[in-house]
């Protein structure tokens, strides 16, 4: 006959205390795999475009909150729309005196500057002197004469736009810088920052059409951004999709703020060498930075007014992937996008650059 294993009152305690503590840890562990999974969605509005939020962590609220707050205080800074933001007064100022600005806004400047002078000018965040003439996005859309943009094209050159510290200056009274091309993906970078600030463990946060990602996604899975075409009418289903594990996404594209005039599309993506809007066969252009939202967003527009052959080489220097769509339903991708896109369409091709 076996004998029973006797345990002491003492061991009986220990075991049991050993197995309460075990399934603890167990239920602990379960109970963070499910918090971290659980998200928290909210939209706000900023920059005349809705601001979309998914945050995930324990911290997701406040999060959310801090991104939100961080992008008032950025539009406050930056926004042509009120008399008291760093540009306006950097604009009212051109031609004669230097301008103190928030740090936050120089670091901006900076990086639009570095975009521009690597572009040779075809991202030029002085550009507003011509842009304003069409009134892309307002009530008095129009084509402006070419005497008018003759006129006022020999203002635009990201040249005249001097840094000093945390002083800036716009060389002739007829300057003027606006940031509006970049003020999307400035958003999701204050966004992206806040996430990090606040402790929350991953989250998405879309601009316009601009994201930005931070964090690994909750079940391991790559972040998934759609990618559309303008020539899929004006609510383009997805053409195919980015899987992308971090960084900023940003699409520059012919539907942006066009309007129709004499039979003729006009968008907002101006040639700064000319004054209007670049015809050479791409329709949309998309591109994925690890580094900066707004850089994106100035790629993004660079490589559209560039074209396909020096898109590819700017891409390149920045380590930047680039999806590049043509009016003939060909996208042409670099290395860098080679493994993140995803086609889901069968009316376009791919081919590597």
């Amino acid at each position: 006959m076996k004998k029973v294993l006797e345990l002491s009152p003492k061991k009986l305690a220990a075991v049991l205390t050993g197995v309460l503590i075990l399934v603890l840890v167990l239920l602990a562990a379960i109970f963070l795999r499910y918090d971290a999974a659980r998200h928290y969605e909210c939209t706000n509005y900023a920059f005349g475009t809705y601001i979309q939020q998914t945050v995930y962590g324990k911290a997701r609220e406040q999060a959310a909150a801090s991104a939100a707050a961080a992008i008032g205080d950025l539009e406050d800074r930056i926004s042509l729309q009120g008399e008291d933001s760093d540009i306006a007064k950097l604009d009212a100022e051109a031609g004669s005196d230097w301008t103190q600005l928030n740090e936050k806004t120089v670091s901006l400047l900076n990086t639009c500057l570095d975009v521009a002078e690597k572009s040779s000018g075809a991202y030029d965040p002085t550009l507003y002197p011509v842009a304003s003439l069409w009134d892309f996005g307002g009530l008095s859309s129009r084509v402006p004469d070419r005497s008018e943009i003759e006129k006022f094209l020999p203002y635009v050159g990201y040249e005249n736009l001097r840094i000093d510290g945390n002083k800036a200056s716009l060389k002739y009274h007829s300057n003027a810088a606006d940031l509006s091309a970049v003020e999307n993906g400035a958003a999701c970078d204050e966004g992206t920052a806040a996430y990090r600030s606040a402790g929350a463990s991953a989250g998405l946060i879309a601009a316009g059409k601009s994201v930005g990602v931070y964090g690994k996604k909750p079940g391991g899975k790559p972040w998934s951004i759609a990618v559309q075409s303008p020539q899929n009418g004006k609510d383009p289903a997805s053409i195919g999709s980015l899987e992308i594990g971090s960084g900023f996404v940003s699409t520059a594209d012919s539907s942006e703020n066009s309007f129709r005039s004499g039979g003729v599309t006009y968008h907002s993506l101006l040639n700064p060498k000319t004054g209007y809007p670049e015809n050479n066969g791409l329709v949309s252009v998309t591109v994925w930075y690890e580094k900066s939202g707004a850089a994106a967003d100035a790629l993004a527009r660079a490589c559209f007014v560039l074209g396909p052959e020096k898109a590819l080489a700017l891409a390149e220097r920045y380590g930047a992937g680039v999806l590049l769509i043509d009016d003939k339903n060909k996208i042409v991708i670099n290395g860098r996008m080679k493994d993140a896109f995803h086609l889901a369409s069968s009316s376009y091709t791919v081919k590597r650059g």
